[in-house]
């Protein structure tokens, strides 16, 4: 009978079941992996924005001297250097402008030099960036004595074409 006794079917006391910690642990790694891609790709747009802010700060000087200057004996070379700064409709708009200032600007021997005493972010994006341009234009004609200073605020908004940055709309403030 002892044997029997061995043979017997005894049952097992059930043992409680523990949650497996597997699926919880995937989905923190998951959780921490996308906070840690949302981090990254934001401090990475962050990078670009700054780099657009510094590119177009040190664009605008020359952009804004070259626009808003002019001399009536090299008046079509002065355009000439104003068009390598602009694109899109901003382009047609200058070219329009100048086109029409053209006649005056001979008559009166016109001589305008723009020169920028400062600058300021206004907004910026990886691909857009508009400033404030602290702009004055020094100019000379027949119809004044001497050379007479406008001070002038213009918001330039300048992107990003082809690895340059160029100005598409400008509106004196």
């Amino acid at each position: 009978m002892r044997t029997l006794d061995r043979l017997r079917w005894r049952p097992r006391l059930a043992r409680p079941r523990r949650p497996r910690p597997v699926p919880a642990l995937v989905v923190a790694i998951l959780l921490a992996a996308g906070l840690a891609g949302l981090a990254w790709h934001g401090e990475r747009g962050a990078a670009r924005t700054d780099a657009a802010v510094r590119q177009a700060l040190a664009t605008a000087p020359a952009a804004a001297k070259a626009i808003f200057s002019y001399d009536h004996r090299t008046f079509d070379d002065s355009v000439a250097n104003g068009r390598t700064f602009v694109t899109g409709p901003f382009a047609d708009e200058y070219a329009q402008t100048t086109a029409a200032l053209k006649q005056t600007a001979v008559q009166q021997q016109a001589v305008v030099l723009a020169e920028v005493s400062s600058t300021g972010v206004v907004t910026a994006s990886a691909h857009r960036v508009e400033l404030l341009v602290y702009l004055n234009q020094y100019r000379r004609n027949v119809n004044t004595a001497g050379e007479k200073v406008d001070q002038n605020r213009v918001v330039l908004t300048l992107v990003e074409v082809d690895d340059e940055w160029k100005v598409s709309a400008a509106v004196a403030v």
